[in-house]
């Protein structure tokens, strides 16, 4: 299966309900990688090839039938991470810095700053 099968899955409601309940249980590493694909496809700037290839990933994160079941402990999302990473290498030209800033103040605003920060890192 390719993710651009899964771009049919995927609208930005539908992402947000996935995230609400599960950000902890998703983990910070694996909300980024979804956070710079949900937020590049907003972007105007992105051709729309890789929106196609964006939204596959994120159809496939939030479809709740794939390979590993999300419930499943410890490796429930590790499919999901490893599609949203062969998403992020197809379209990692159009991940642009301020993509990452704003992916990382969402993660802020739900876990806090990472641990080992300092104020200077912000």
């Amino acid at each position: 299966m390719t993710n651009t099968q899964y771009h049919h899955v995927y609208s930005p409601s539908r992402f947000w309900k996935k995230i609400g309940p599960r950000a902890l249980g998703i983990g910070r590493s694996t909300l980024a990688k979804a956070l710079y694909l949900f937020y590049a496809a907003q972007s105007p700037s992105t051709p729309k090839w890789a929106r196609r290839v964006m939204y596959g990933a994120l159809g496939y994160f939030i479809f709740p039938l794939d390979a590993i079941p999300d419930l499943a402990p410890l490796v429930g999302y590790t499919d999901d991470l490893s599609v949203m990473a062969a998403a992020l290498a197809t379209v990692a030209f159009y991940i642009t810095p301020e993509i990452k800033q704003q992916a990382h103040q969402t993660l802020e605003k739900w876990f806090g700053k990472p641990a080992g920060t300092s104020v200077a890192d912000a």
